[in-house]
């Protein structure tokens, strides 16, 4: 997807502009942020606001929460307009920065769903038996295959179904993850095994539907939906016999992502590994944008593992964060 071109109008338009190339200049497409500052141009358009400056009043007006708004989305905002406030004070313009304590922003409120390796084999047998269907000849491949590479690589669900063919390198078995979350790109390397897999379920998947370009075709075109690969994963914790509380209560899809990390993490502490150097490589791995979301796999970590806690805490105290507000996903 090429980066859209915003035209800004308002008396920060060179600004804003500037904000948005820096932005891009340091590799995210920033495609939504650009688009949103839009929204923000024409505020200061409306309030025929005609100084170079970012003033307390229009902070509050933009950040001010909309009726019915999610806390999710209008933290967006303000996480958006303290950025352009801080690129503004760094080329010396006059800018109210939005106080951090204002609007807290808990993302660890949900407490993601660690599975044990006995409940990832009883999923993974489930989908291993999923019926073959005329009507969709390729989903039991589809599926075994797709729950194993959620957990395999740590991939966010979207990312997984969002592949294309050509973004998969069954030779060296790298992914090309593109437009992840903050629009940021990435590669994956994929286990031997993993590999194996893949290049089996190609050369009988791609057959199937030769002018499809996904590499998880749904039959009725295009890619499977979230909600479907949600279905069957309902499914299969009931197989499992594990406890379901209802979509948004656990466990997710998503937490096959986070039990990679945690497993992970696990790992190299049992295994005596220097955390320190690694952390960044799980961090890079997942596509976070900074060492603070894997910092809180290493806090999961501890609590869910006491046998290892003494480690954890003995050698990597200075890595886990107290703050509670960080990314996550």
């Amino acid at each position: 997807m090429k980066n859209k071109t915003i035209n800004y109008s308002s008396s920060l338009a060179s600004i804003l502009a500037g904000y948005v190339e820096e932005k891009r200049a340091v590799g995210y497409k920033y495609n939504k942020g650009a688009s949103t500052l839009k929204l923000l141009d024409n505020l200061l358009v409306e309030k025929k606001f005609n100084e170079k400056i970012l003033t307390k009043e229009i902070v509050l007006l933009w950040t001010k929460k909309k009726i019915g708004e999610k806390d999710s989305t209008r933290n967006a905002r303000i996480s958006l307009i303290k950025g352009v406030a801080l690129y503004m004070v760094r080329l010396r313009y006059e800018a109210y920065i939005y106080p951090d304590k204002a609007a807290p922003v808990d993302r660890y409120h949900y407490v993601p769903y660690i599975f044990s390796e006995e409940e990832l084999a009883q999923i993974f047998t489930a989908a291993d038996n999923i019926p073959y269907s005329s009507v969709s000849p390729v989903r039991h491949l589809t599926v075994s295959l797709l729950f194993r590479l959620l957990y395999g690589c740590g991939l966010r669900i979207s990312e997984a179904l969002n592949l294309k063919i050509a973004d998969v390198n069954l030779e060296d078995g790298i992914l090309s993850i593109r437009q992840a979350k903050l629009e940021k790109d990435r590669i994956v390397p994929m286990s031997k095994s993993l590999i194996e897999r893949c290049k089996k379920y190609s050369r009988e998947a791609h057959r199937a539907y030769p002018q499809n370009p996904y590499f998880f075709p749904s039959p009725y075109g295009g890619r499977y939906s979230d909600k479907g690969i949600y279905d069957y994963f309902r499914r299969f914790l009931w197989s499992a016999g594990i406890s379901h509380g209802g979509r948004g209560y656990g466990p997710r899809v998503h937490d096959l992502r986070h039990c990679h990390a945690v497993h992970c993490l696990k790992k190299w502490v049992k295994q005596g590994e220097d955390l320190t150097a690694l952390l960044p490589y799980l961090s890079a791995y997942l596509g976070h944008v900074d060492l603070r979301g894997s910092q809180h796999y290493l806090r999961l970590t501890a609590d869910l593992y006491p046998t290892i806690v003494s480690a954890v805490e003995a050698n990597y105290s200075n890595l886990i964060p107290e703050v509670n507000s960080y990314e996550s996903n």
